[in-house]
């Protein structure tokens, strides 16, 4: 009996990795029966993330009334696994879809994000996972800390939220009420770039532009990052400004190392460690994988090249089925990639080929599988 292991990242606008296995998963079964095939759906921290986890390993959704973007009331979600192990994607209550056309990045709280973490140790876990992306905040962090008891003051004494436009309004940074449960937990976040926390590279310049920000604007965030930095470093001695990605998700990065004590893991790494990728490597024959586009930003170290590293050292042959292959890739299959094939079948523009893709990727499949059973595989 065959043992498959499916681990793909979603192909963005087109199809969610979840609906990729379930793909994979339908074809593998028709050539190969008796095959056992493991799904486990990969999101990058951002919306979804919750939902991976939970199909990868069980659980359940928790559902808990926050504080939205705007601190409005809301009802948001997190996820436990495994019993003790809480999973939140901080876009279940900071997320850009949840603005609309209401983009003010420098209006925006990740307040409700804090609230989730809180809940999710009240509720019992000793570890929790927080994924980055989908932000529609600018704000540091500092609202997550601010939930979870860490106060901020303003030149006359008054204690406040900031925004991602307040930050540079902070004259004193007090930790002393952070929740101490803090101290008792594994708080690890998950973060796929490496952007510091302001510059030409840092979070404003290069992600806010898509949470409504005008360049005036971008240029106004981004001094607020840098005054955010110099009180960190002032009053907790710590320099965040150039740790690789401080600057995601509007500086939360930066955010989470400096207030919560959290670690920055790459995506995938936590995924894989938090499945046990490894256990299940050890009788499986082979691994399918995938993402969107692999081109050169992927060989820094995400889904597809994190996951040929562990194949690799296992000696499991890992095949990459992607929506587009860019050129010089060939660093993939030094990492541990065995191959790689497009399911892109007709020269045509991106926008008339994307509701292909589920057909596209089936068919791509199915080749696949006739030519392992014609190996005699």
């Amino acid at each position: 009996m065959k043992k498959f292991l499916l681990i793909p990242d979603s192909f963005k606008g087109t199809m969610s990795s979840t609906q990729i296995c379930e793909i994979m998963k339908r074809v593998i079964v028709v050539h190969y029966p008796d095959a056992q095939v493991v799904s486990i759906p990969v999101a990058d921290g951002g919306e979804g993330s919750v939902d991976s986890f939970l199909t990868a390993m069980g659980g359940k959704k928790v559902f808990v009334e926050v504080t939205g973007p705007y601190f409005e009331k809301m009802e948001a979600f997190y996820g436990i696994v495994d019993d003790s192990v809480g999973i939140i994607e901080m876009a279940a209550c900071a997320g850009l879809p949840l603005v609309g056309d209401d983009k003010h990045p420098d209006k925006t709280t990740t307040y409700g994000v804090g609230e989730l973490i809180a809940h999710a140790i009240e509720n019992g876990c000793k570890k929790i996972i927080v994924g980055l992306g989908g932000s529609a905040t600018n704000d540091g962090g500092t609202g997550a800390a601010a939930a979870l008891g860490v106060r901020f003051y303003d030149k006359n004494g008054n204690h406040f939220v900031p925004t991602g436009g307040t930050l540079a309004n902070i004259e004193r940074i007090d930790m002393s009420g952070r929740l101490p449960a803090l101290e008792h937990i594994e708080l690890l976040t998950m973060c796929d770039i490496d952007n510091p926390l302001y510059g030409l590279q840092g979070a404003a310049y290069v992600f806010s532009p898509q949470k409504g920000a005008d360049d005036e604007m971008v240029a106004f965030l981004d001094s607020q990052l840098i005054a955010l930095s110099n009180a960190v470093k002032t009053h907790l001695g710590t320099d965040v400004s150039n740790l690789p990605g401080a600057g995601a998700a509007g500086g939360m990065g930066a955010g989470m190392v400096a207030f919560l004590g959290s670690k920055l893991n790459m995506g995938i790494e936590v995924v894989l460690d938090t499945v046990g990728f490894d256990n299940l490597l050890k009788d499986a024959d082979m691994v399918f994988t995938g993402e969107g586009k692999i081109d050169t930003q992927s060989l820094r170290g995400k889904v597809v090249i994190g996951i040929a590293r562990r194949t690799k050292k296992a000696s499991v042959p890992l095949v990459a089925v992607v929506g587009d292959i860019g050129d010089h890739v060939q660093g993939a299959f030094d990492e541990g990639v065995s191959a790689i094939f497009s399911i892109n079948r007709v020269a045509k523009d991106f926008k008339q080929i994307i509701g292909r893709a589920p057909s596209d990727m089936e068919l791509t499949m199915d080749n696949l599988m006739r030519f392992l059973k014609r190996l005699s595989w």
